[in-house]
């Protein structure tokens, strides 16, 4: 074989691996674009599914403080309702006192304004005691008074109106039914057991004993007076 020959071959040879080797890094860069492609379209995926949750969390916010203010607005609106159709005038110990709980004291003589200037005001401070004694009744938890001392209660209520229509009458403007008052009764029995018992010694002191107790009650109370006169 003449040298020329040989030297022919010897360069179609690197020819031939030269281009092999440019095929094989054609391919590798081809896949590595690929790839690179693949991880491109991945992480804008991943961006999107990311800005997507961001949204609806966003969007879920939004609602939740919509509802929340829906739901404020709301009990604001039923406050001032209820601000409109009975006025509370104190709260003991987280028990409300109304403007109807002093007119129906008031219409079904349960208490007596004993002829004061301001009557809501008289009624209201003796049921702010009542409160406060009934809270000290509860403590000492005295006999529960029987249904016929209650139903003679009742009856001794309905003396005051000159008939059955007058005393359902007096019913409905306070805002009560019978089963409110024999509930209010049978409480005003139990605070009577509760007293006879604990001042069944004061003798003739008794009422300045109780109204001292009171007294001290009320110093010592949770007690939150709204009334303003003339309101």
């Amino acid at each position: 074989m003449s040298p020329n020959s040989c030297v022919r071959r010897a360069t179609t040879r690197r020819s031939a691996v030269r281009n092999r080797v440019r095929r094989s890094t054609s391919v590798s860069d081809r896949r590595s674009e690929d790839h690179e492609r693949h991880g491109t379209m991945i992480r804008n995926a991943t961006k999107t599914t990311n800005t997507r949750n961001t949204r609806n969390v966003d969007l879920y916010k939004t609602v939740f403080v919509c509802f929340v203010f829906s739901c404020v607005s709301w009990r604001a609106s039923v406050s001032a309702a209820a601000e409109v159709l009975d006025r509370v005038l104190a709260v003991v110990g987280g028990q409300l006192i109304t403007l109807t709980d002093v007119t129906a004291a008031r219409d079904l003589g349960l208490q007596s304004a004993d002829n004061q200037s301001d009557p809501v005001r008289a009624i209201l401070s003796k049921l702010i005691d009542r409160e406060l004694v009934l809270a000290e009744v509860e403590r000492y938890a005295p006999a529960e008074p029987s249904a016929d001392a209650v139903d003679r209660e009742v009856a001794r209520v309905r003396t005051r109106f000159t008939n059955a229509e007058t005393f359902d009458a007096a019913l409905a403007r306070s805002g009560l039914d019978e089963k409110n008052l024999r509930e209010t009764l049978r409480q005003d029995l139990r605070i009577q057991a509760y007293e006879d018992q604990r001042f069944a010694t004061a003798g003739d002191r008794r009422q300045d004993v109780i109204a001292e107790w009171t007294a001290g009650l009320r110093r010592r109370g949770d007690i939150i007076d709204l009334y303003l006169a003339g309101r």
